[in-house]
């Protein structure tokens, strides 16, 4: 082989190289999002329905001592998640500042009531658990005067947490599918161009397990920096999310994206190390005269 013939090989096995390795970064990044979201749904699912909250309105005159044995008392529950206590004066200052005026100074009296305004856990959060805990509350205080809660809001947001759960997992599989699909490809074209030296290193009787080795050496690589850098993609896209949406990105926590970026890892070392297996089996057993198809 001529020198220049031989700088043309390297420069197209260089590009078949850098080639694979980018579109394994790029179908382990799409999956490393996916697992985040998958990683991430309960805890989103649970920020949501933990806003749900219950407005326990007291009687008039009540004593503030009560209320806040009665907060106390909430905040002792297997439901409750966190409680506020708003007096009087505070539901009117909150008022004022909605309404943009004075409503105290024109009906000459404050006639909101105190009440504690609470979060209930996220397991506790429908429908049926919500309409009990209402129901419980009313019977055991008497100074309680009502209790408000949005049922169209709470019915409407555990419908759509059960549908948007079943389209990701459903999604989650379809994409799984395709990245295996999209790297078991890329790998055997990889592997096509490379099939002479396959058939050559045979001829010379080297065995299947030595001819193997170097094919699965290099794709067991490409996996793991394909995986570095889509770990460090999904990082910046974390890193991006944090700025542009805090209150959602706040959840994620370290143990978590510890968690994605090794299975990421895995995933790209265990999926290029079975493809570049399967890929030479084949071209170790093909046929001479299909070499050239």
């Amino acid at each position: 082989m001529s020198s220049k013939q031989e700088r043309t090989y390297k420069r197209k096995l260089h590009t078949s190289y850098l080639t694979t390795i980018v579109s394994i970064t790029l179908v382990l990044f799409m999956l490393g999002m996916l697992g985040y979201l998958i990683l991430n749904a309960k805890k989103v699912s649970d920020h949501v329905k933990e806003n749900i909250g219950l407005s326990i309105i007291m009687t008039d005159g009540v004593k503030e001592s009560d209320i806040v044995k009665l907060q106390k008392y909430l905040d002792r529950q297997q439901y409750i998640k966190e409680t506020e206590y708003i007096s009087k004066e505070d539901a009117a200052q909150s008022l004022q500042e909605d309404l943009g005026e004075d409503f105290i100074s024109f009906l000459g009296y404050n006639p909101l009531e105190p009440s504690i305004e609470a979060r209930v856990k996220a397991d506790w959060a429908n429908s049926d658990s919500l309409s009990l805990i209402k129901k419980q509350l009313l019977e055991a205080h008497s100074n309680i005067k009502e209790i408000q809660y949005q049922e169209t809001l709470v019915q409407s947001i555990n419908d759509n947490i059960t549908k948007i759960s079943l389209i990701i997992i459903g999604f989650s599989f379809l994409l799984l599918i395709t990245a295996l699909a999209l790297i078991n490809n890329t790998i055997r074209l990889s592997v096509y161009s490379r099939r002479f030296i396959i058939r050559s290193m045979q001829l010379v009787g080297a065995t299947e397990s030595f001819i193997r080795k170097p094919f699965i050496h290099i794709g067991i690589g490409q996996g793991f920096i394909s995986a570095v850098i889509a770990d460090f993609l999904i990082w910046g896209m974390l890193w991006i999310g944090q700025k542009e949406i805090p209150e959602l990105f706040n959840l994620q926590e370290i143990e978590t994206i510890g968690i994605l970026f090794f299975l990421v890892m895995v995933a790209g070392v265990v999926i290029t190390w079975i493809s570049n297996y399967f890929a030479v089996r084949k071209y170790l057993r093909i046929n001479i005269d299909n070499l050239y198809i």
